[in-house]
């Protein structure tokens, strides 16, 4: 039997793309000749719906959307994923279509609720061995914990997280000899290395349960935090036979295979690793993916970014160059302009602003737009999809200035400089005349700090609003741990995309970005310390002598929030892994980090969409809660 699955980039009730992209699927499978065509979880609906599924219309509504499906199914088996509200629960199942007919419903039977996922509050776990009916118009099909034939193939489902319980628990132990095929749609979210996780389980599963096992995963950043690689595996008893290239730019990824079921294949006696996860290479497809797709769901027109030449606004701005490099190499350079909807002529920002006055400059041949033969086709799609600015202060220095400059030049983008001094000493002088008293760093260090960086904002957003671009915030996920921060200043944006990626690996990943992927424009940040430029030069500040080393930061961090230890189990820790460090400094990290983390949840609350890229995050709305008012740990971290 040809089978197949096929990863679909969906968007929550949009029904008409929904509908678009499964019926596209479909097609291509008829085309290819595919009998059984797996589609992924929820696909119908969208995954990311929320607290939609606890509605009653909503389901109601995918019930009814499915019957536009049927008449697609013309000799042809298709599973499609959908919620089904029944008594006042919400079930997620998987509908089975061939021949224009349902022939039942199979229900999820595990939910997750670990890290990013709160599927028990949308979703009710269907009971092992038990059935029930759907009615919808006059017709009646079967709902539950059902086993489907086809063309003498018998299969059965694992609805994503059935298929990472114990193998004495998961639905497979139950369908083991009782099926030759287990299909598996799922909504699995991207992290980094967790490819391997999941193939090792697929692989596992083909080989612990005697069948075929069939895998389709949701594609692209579905609904704003979550990104899904829209992998496609097959694999039948501990034998890869079928895997595919993830983090398609594609709406609908189709892969198919022959599967031989008459014919019995022995069991592997081990399994093929996969080469190791290379993180680098992973987060810079994911990252790519998660902007275009946003970009084009959000109907922006571009993104515009305060450039400051430091490594997280340099990692943002390539970023967008990668976007364009992979959506350009996978889809072409006019399909990567349809479905961005970021190309139809407008204006360009100048003749809309002005000349600007004396004080803004735009620089650089690549920013002038008039000289966009000189860019490459690449170059000229940047310079339309992403604007920089460089806001400079008495406290800015040459470096970073000649790192921003030098970056967006080579990659293509807008870029525009001017200084915020005049109006930091208009606010400065309003206070201190409302106050009666002069400001100075010796008595007003972080205000001082703060009204710099809250400055950039306006021009930037307004910058961003006359361009209908989304406006790039660069906090990084160490700095939210702490607080490291202005709110409304450097936090200010529509969307923050390295929010879930720490300090250190963003350091490293500019390395790896400058020779393994040519932007030699980065060679200036990957030489500089990372710094707020908000004290005065002299003071040369530096993140790490504020704070702490960021490697102790993210050490602390994942001890404390992933691993879930208190403060004495996490210095503990530190004082076995770091034993050529001074105790008492490391002591003075932990109560430092734990002070910052518990006066800045109201910070993390309010922090701009993120996207989820590492194993863990530290966004409230997504993967980890914290009350904003707490002791914050102060028994805690007195008993230390």
């Amino acid at each position: 039997m040809r089978i197949a699955g096929a990863a679909l980039n969906q968007i929550p009730i949009d029904w008409d793309n929904n509908l678009y992209n499964i019926r596209t699927a479909i097609e291509q499978a008829k085309a290819a000749g595919v009998q059984l065509l797996c589609l992924p979880e929820l696909c119908l609906t969208g995954y990311g719906c929320e607290d939609l599924f606890l509605s009653e219309w909503m389901p109601q509504m995918a019930l009814a959307q499915l019957q536009k499906v049927r008449p697609w199914t013309e000799g042809i088996c298709v599973a499609v994923g959908l919620p089904v509200r029944l008594n006042g629960a919400t079930y997620n199942t998987a509908a089975v279509l061939r021949d224009g007919e349902i022939l039942g419903f199979a229900a999820k039977q595990y939910l997750a609720l670990d890290g990013v996922h709160y599927e028990p509050r949308f979703f009710v776990s269907w009971m092992a061995g038990e059935t029930t009916t759907v009615q919808w118009e006059g017709e009646e099909w079967q709902l539950g914990d059902l086993v489907f034939e086809h063309q003498g193939v018998r299969f059965g489902f694992e609805i994503c997280e059935d298929a990472w319980r114990p193998d004495t628990m998961r639905p497979a132990a139950r369908l083991k000899g009782r099926v030759d095929l287990i299909v598996n749609p799922s909504a699995s979210h991207f992290a980094m290395s967790k490819t391997d996780v999941r193939y090792k389980l697929v692989m596992n599963a083909s080989r612990n349960f005697e069948c075929t096992y069939l895998y389709a995963n949701l594609l692209g950043n579905e609904s704003g935090r979550i990104v899904f690689d829209g992998e496609i595996l097959v694999a039948r008893n501990g034998h890869l036979l079928l895997r595919n290239q993830l983090m398609s730019f594609k709406e609908v990824d189709l892969e198919y295979i022959d599967v031989d079921f008459a014919t019995p294949l022995a069991r592997a006696e081990e399994l093929v690793p996969l080469p190791a996860p290379d993180e680098y290479r992973e987060l810079n497809q994911a990252l790519s993916l998660a902007l275009f797709d946003y970009l084009r769901k959000a109907r922006s027109k571009g993104f515009v970014l305060s450039l400051s030449g430091g490594a997280d606004s340099c990692l943002c701005a390539v970023a967008v160059a990668e976007m364009v490099r992979l959506g350009v190499e996978e889809l072409g350079v006019e399909e990567f302009k349809r479905r961005s909807g970021c190309f139809e002529p407008a204006k360009d920002v100048v003749e809309q602003m002005g000349a600007g006055g004396p004080s803004v400059q735009q620089t650089g041949e690549a920013a002038a737009g008039s000289s966009s033969q000189a860019l490459t086709t690449n170059q000229q799609l940047v310079n339309q999809l992403l604007t920089c600015a460089y806001q400079g202060t008495v406290n800015s220095s040459d470096d970073t200035y000649n790192s921003a400059k030098e970056l967006a030049e080579s990659i293509g983008a807008k870029f525009y400089n001017w200084d915020i001094d005049a109006e930091v000493s208009g606010y400065v002088g309003k206070i201190a005349g409302a106050i009666g008293r002069e400001l100075s760093w010796a008595t007003d260090d972080l205000a001082l700090q703060n009204i710099q960086a809250r400055v950039r904002a306006p021009g930037i957003w307004l910058l961003a609003n006359i361009k209908n671009c989304l406006l790039i915030t660069t906090s990084n996920r160490s700095e939210a741990s702490v607080g490291y921060c202005t709110m409304d200043g450097d936090t200010a944006g529509s969307i923050s995309p390295i929010a879930g990626v720490d300090k250190d690996f963003v350091k490293k990943w500019l390395r790896w970005a400058e020779t393994e992927l040519g932007y030699p424009g980065l060679r200036h940040v990957n030489n500089l310390q990372p710094t707020a430029e908000l004290r005065p030069l002299e003071e040369k500040q530096t993140d790490e002598r504020d704070l702490m080393p960021y490697v102790l930061l993210n050490r602390i961090e994942r001890l404390a929030f992933y691993d879930r230890l208190s403060p004495k189990q996490v210095l503990a820790t530190l004082l076995t892994e770091e034993t050529g460090t001074d105790p008492e400094l490391l002591k003075t990290y932990v109560k430092r980090f734990y002070t910052l983390w518990s006066r800045n949840q109201w910070k993390r609350e309010r922090f701009a969409p993120g996207f989820h890229l590492d194993d863990y995050n530290v966004d409230p709305r997504s993967w980890l809660r914290f009350p904003i008012l707490s002791g914050g740990f102060a028994a805690e971290l007195e008993a230390l």
